[in-house]
């Protein structure tokens, strides 16, 4: 079945719920903190951070390669505290990027823009390298 980019594979929430949530987890807050916030149950949120945490190198390594083929002068985003938050400020920089040269870009939110170019696979492993 093929889903569209506000949702990701085997996740029940939408894209940018999820991406709010990574969002405020790269702040420094913990799965606790972050599921208040959105109002959601702790273990699903602490489930979106162990998988992002897991996969956080590869979805950072792909999104510097797609800021680079995007952006005519890319800016690479400053290092971060933690791995989860260098991901989730790449993922930031690249979607910047598409915008900037696809105007059109702008109808889908950053999250929704990542899970199109890496095909859903944001919290889950794939066959596919990234």
């Amino acid at each position: 079945m093929l889903l569209a980019e506000v949702l990701w594979p085997r996740r029940a929430d939408a894209a940018v719920v999820i991406g709010a949530g990574l969002e405020i987890a790269a702040l420094g807050m913990g799965h606790r903190q972050v599921a208040a916030h959105l109002g959601l149950a702790e273990g699903t949120v602490r489930g979106w951070l162990r998988a992002f945490a897991g996969r956080a190198e590869s979805v950072r390594r792909h999104f510097t390669v797609a800021l680079v083929a995007l952006a005519d002068d890319p800016v690479m985003p400053d290092a971060a505290p933690s791995a989860l938050a260098d991901a989730v400020s790449v993922v930031a920089a690249a979607h910047r990027a598409a915008v900037t040269k696809w105007p059109h870009m702008l109808t889908l939110s950053r999250w929704e823009f990542a899970g199109r170019v890496i095909g859903g696979r944001i919290l889950t492993s794939s066959s596919i390298a990234i």
